[in-house]
């Protein structure tokens, strides 16, 4: 990596930015304003860049990252976007690493020798990590080249998805004064963006909004009673590749398997429950296709980048606006025209009017969850277990007598704050030694035995938390996995080990219990972010609901952008600009029509933008004036 560094050196001058991007990324030209948000960030200047979803947002501190000499760090406050980020940077040669509650003590300690060496070039962290001893004494001999802030709305008290550990950027920025930092969004009302001035502390930041409206999107809302049967019929006549969001884990796997039995070809699910492993393999499938849909959660599309997403389907509304259109800027990229289909009915959103009503824990719930919590794993005041604990919803329920979907809703709560780093999906198991090593003579033959192969299996065992790939041990054992499983349990009875299972949802402690905090700031803090949870559903409530304005212009409107014309795209301004007999509709049905033949079922799955008693008036319109005649009983065409 250090010929990598002094190449970066040579490379500094007019034209060193444009030549990275196509070294690297392979791209001609910078989107705009990519170009002048990196000089502004090479210029040493604080810099606010709210750009829309697709806007390329990484690249504007990716490639100042390695122009400047130093390292640059990058804080997110989603893991999954920066295991992603790094994993794509690193295949691409440039020196990126993460620090996470899953790096172990000696994973630290190199990545901390690489950033003081001037070999890593980004260094992504949590904003949680700021608060950590061992961090913050390493940072002092780290060249910092700036600060990247990602997802900088969540230092916005007004915004929905709010970290107070954001709010120690201010404070670690103070000790590094000459430290320029950017910040970046993709969505940010006024409010939110003021408050990302200030909380930042940025000084006299050049500040780069641009206009959120996507001019290629179609964004059609429509009620339905059968949305499986609505997609179906959409997905017949498309050979597009997109994204159809659903609300659950298992809503992806039904529709899934829905599509598959009616041969729905390149079709594949994804969610945050499924192995990392194949998560990255059905992600990389669908980016390569051209054809390929993915029915996924929301876990699905950070970071992704894929120019050919010809429509996004919603088969439930999104709880807010910003994660709304968020989900739709992933279609379109490529500048093409691009569908966007929010199908609804008054089921929907009675269902998630009674999910938040069931999951916000009032104080008292609150307190008594998060006793049973500590208690469940026998944590004192004040003390902070190393160990990474196996989590069992129906203990914590049994225990307290509440509801699984308020525990898991504080948990995730716990989780966004990094009091605790909480897993469900299928990950790495971990091992953590409770003996000597120098000890090994002391055990019993057997589990010596066991225990030395460990040891030599599992590099960093001996200095922490061991993370390791349940195949990898088997076959380096030469054992099976039952096997393997059964003599970890042994030792663990026995006192001589922990063992986690990476299969099972993972809890592990990062501050120290705080009683009087979690009875009083954290309280406050879990109060504030469902008030605004609360406030975002009735706003995108309100959204769907009304059917009188642009979508275009209401979206805009919200995050204080401007648009004097209407889209004329959407379902409203088709509706309201050509009503029922529209030039519009006929034109569909015409252009439809002159690609073949075809019968009032296909007519309304291929134009489903449009009700189906307007395209039932344009048919009767259409054969009257004997523009189209019927085949048969079913089939129309053009004459």
């Amino acid at each position: 990596m250090c010929s990598i560094f002094y190449f970066y050196k040579k490379l500094l001058s007019l034209s060193a930015k444009s030549h990275i991007l196509k070294t690297f990324w392979g791209y001609e030209h910078f989107r705009e304003p990519q170009d002048k948000i990196i000089d502004a960030v090479i210029s040493g200047k604080d810099t606010l860049a709210i750009l829309p979803t697709g806007g390329g947002k990484s690249l504007c501190y990716q490639v100042p990252a390695l122009m400047l000499s130093g390292c640059c760090i990058v804080i997110s406050p989603l893991l999954a976007l920066m295991k992603d980020q790094v994993i794509q940077l690193q295949s691409l040669g440039i020196e990126a690493q993460l620090l996470s509650a899953e790096t172990d003590s000696l994973k630290q300690d190199l990545i901390y020798s690489s950033c003081k060496n001037r070999q890593t070039k980004l260094l992504y962290i949590s904003p949680e990590r700021l608060g950590d001893k061992k961090f913050l004494a390493n940072a002092a001999e780290i060249p910092i080249s700036f600060l990247a802030v990602d997802e900088a709305h969540c230092i916005s008290e007004w915004g929905q998805d709010f970290r107070p550990a954001y709010l120690r950027i201010k404070n670690f920025r103070e000790v590094y004064a000459n430290v320029p930092i950017i910040a970046l969004t993709a969505t940010a009302t006024k409010k939110v963006s003021h408050d990302i001035v200030s909380q930042l502390g940025l000084r006299s930041p050049i500040i780069f909004n641009q206009n959120p409206e996507r001019k290629n999107l179609n964004i059609y809302h429509k009620k339905s009673a059968d949305k499986y049967q609505e997609i179906l019929n959409f997905l017949k006549y498309t050979s597009k590749s997109g994204i159809i969001y659903v609300r659950t884990r298992g809503e992806a796997e039904n529709l899934f398997n829905f599509l598959k039995t009616n041969k729905i070809p390149e079709i594949n699910f994804y969610h945050a429950g499924l192995p990392y492993r194949e998560r990255t393999e059905r992600q990389t499938e669908w980016q390569n296709s051209e054809t390929a849909v993915i029915v996924a959660t929301n876990a699905f599309g950070m970071g992704i980048d894929k120019e050919n997403v010809g429509f996004v389907i919603h088969h439930t509304p999104p709880h807010s606006i910003e994660n709304y259109y968020q989900e739709i800027g992933r279609a379109g990229r490529g500048k093409q025209d691009a569908d966007t289909i929010l199908f609804w009915n008054e089921e929907d959103l009675k269902q998630r009017d009674e999910i938040f009503a069931g999951q916000i824990a009032q104080r008292g719930q609150f307190a008594k969850i998060l006793k049973s919590l500590y208690s469940t794993y026998q944590i004192a005041e004040h003390e902070l277990p190393d160990a990474t604990f196996e989590f069992n919803y129906n203990k914590i329920q049994t225990q307290t007598g509440e509801k699984r979907a308020i525990i898991k809703n504080i948990l995730a709560f716990l989780h966004r704050q990094e009091v605790i780093f909480f897993d469900e999906s299928s990950s790495k198991s971990c091992i953590q030694l409770s003996f000597d090593p120098q000890q090994l003579h002391l055990l019993a033959p057997k589990d010596a035995w066991f225990a030395e192969q460990l040891l030599r299996s599992l590099p960093g065992i001996q200095s922490g938390d061991a993370y390791f790939n349940e195949d990898f041990l088997v076959q380096k054992l030469n054992t099976e996995k039952k096997i393997l499983k059964s003599r970890l349990r042994e030792l663990e009875l026995k006192n001589l080990l922990k063992y986690t299972d990476g299969n099972n949802a993972t809890i592990k402690f990062l501050s120290p219990r705080e009683d009087r905090f979690f009875e009083g700031k954290y309280w406050k803090i879990y109060k504030e972010t469902q008030r605004n949870k609360l406030q975002k559903w009735e706003e995108m409530k309100y959204f769907i609901l009304e059917n009188h304005f642009c979508k275009m212009q209401m979206i805009l409107k919200y995050f204080g952008g401007k648009s004097q014309k209407k889209c004329g795209r959407c379902s409203v301004c088709l509706r309201n600009s050509y009503k029922i007999f529209s030039s519009s509709v006929k034109d569909d049905l015409l252009r439809f029509l002159k690609q073949k033949p075809a019968s009032a079922e296909e007519i309304f799955a291929a134009l489903s933008r449009h009700q189906r008693q307007d395209i039932l008036e344009n048919l009767i319109l259409l054969l009257n004036s004997e523009q189209i005649f019927m085949v048969d009983h079913r089939t129309y065409a053009l004459t």
